[in-house]
């Protein structure tokens, strides 16, 4: 089999790579535009493989795609590539609609192309898997606000987006279905919950974490903390989108989750707590915690309900949040190199720029 893996310098995308090229016998063609999140580094260790191929190309330009998707003639294609910082969109959110909207308009419209000339047993097999984001969901009750048994999101959730990002994730997820209904295009979307590990890019929560307290610099927090995620450790989330793209039937969803609830400022601890085991420094890592102003239209809580991916694929996550997290301080502690590599004067002025001390 012979998948186009859209985004996959990326930190969800490299893990698809990494885990197909290492696991199975498909070849992969990695179509990234490398933005500053993407990173090749990332896929180094399976880049020489001659079942792996990079292409550069920024999925706005259709011709492109046309190009490409007509000369590897892929089976499947599996659209990971986005934007998907939520700070950024708040600032910048014109690259999200570029990318998250546009970019899948160009990318369905190349695979319509490539696709409606297929003969009629390689349509019936070919998928187009888009990855999303619970997001889009919005968000769901806090603890603080009922008691008794708090709601999941499920596949039939409506929508109901708060930031830039996740709004420019919904549109694309409509865009998704609906060529699927009216093209009759093979689709697939999987929604995931937050995930975490290996090759995280610093300006997300967890790498950030690390990164600022390996440095002694302040750990910022949002608000008091109280914001909650469901964790999902990247590698799990790689082998559930193989399993979906390979064996899940054309106009289904399903969502992806770790079973992971924990409120944000007990993942900054559990990171610290690590960080004194594994790396200690002659004051607690906790010491650095530094709260700042809240986000604008900061969602409280998301959480996924993954029965039906358990129930009709068998999947369901290997790492608990514990397990997970540990793999994760031990490979940055162990890959230092690789984070020097990533981090730059522009990254970190906009780390200074956009957290605010809160008085």
């Amino acid at each position: 089999m012979k998948i186009l893996i859209t985004g996959g310098a990326g930190f969800i995308g490299s893990a698809v790579v990494r885990h197909i090229i290492k696991n199975t016998h498909d070849s992969v063609i990695n179509v990234d535009k490398l933005t500053y999140a993407g990173n090749l580094e990332s896929i180094k260790d399976v880049s020489r493989s001659e079942r792996y191929q990079f292409v550069q190309l920024d999925i706005c330009d259709t011709d492109g795609l046309i190009k490409v998707i007509n000369e590897t003639k892929p089976d499947a294609i599996m659209h990971l590539a986005a934007e998907s910082h939520v700070d950024r969109s708040i600032t910048g959110p014109a690259d999200f609609v570029q990318t998250n909207v546009v970019g899948t308009y160009s990318l369905l419209e190349a695979t319509r192309q490539y696709w409606n000339v297929l003969s009629n047993d390689k349509k019936q097999a070919f998928r187009f898997h888009h990855i999303s984001t619970d997001e889009v969901y919005g968000d769901l009750p806090h603890p603080d606000e009922m008691s008794g048994e708090l709601p999941l999101f499920t596949e039939t959730t409506a929508y109901a987006p708060s930031s830039p990002y996740s709004s420019t994730k919904a549109a694309s997820d409509h865009l998704v279905r609906a060529w699927g209904r009216t093209y009759k295009l093979p689709v697939i979307i999987t929604n995931c919950s937050n995930n975490y590990g290996p090759y995280h890019f610093p300006e997300k929560l967890i790498p950030l974490i690390i990164i600022n307290a390996l440095e002694l610099k302040p750990l910022p927090i949002y608000g008091k903390g109280d914001q909650i995620r469901d964790w999902l450790y990247v590698e799990d989330h790689a082998k559930a989108l193989y399993k979906v793209v390979t064996e899940a039937k054309p106009g289904t969803t399903y969502n992806i989750g770790g079973h992971n609830e924990k409120k944000n400022i007990d993942v900054v601890m559990t990171v610290c707590a690590l960080l004194d085991e594994l790396k200690p420094a002659k004051t607690k890592y906790a010491e650095l915690i530094t709260y700042v102003n809240d986000r604008p239209g900061h969602d409280r809580r998301y959480a996924i309900d993954s029965s039906k991916m358990q129930n009709e694929l068998g999947w369901k996550p290997q790492e608990t949040f514990e397990t997970g997290m540990r793999k994760t301080v031990e490979w940055y502690l162990a890959n230092t190199q690789w984070v020097e590599n990533v981090k730059s004067g522009a990254y970190q002025s906009w780390i200074e720029q956009n957290y605010e001390k809160r008085s």
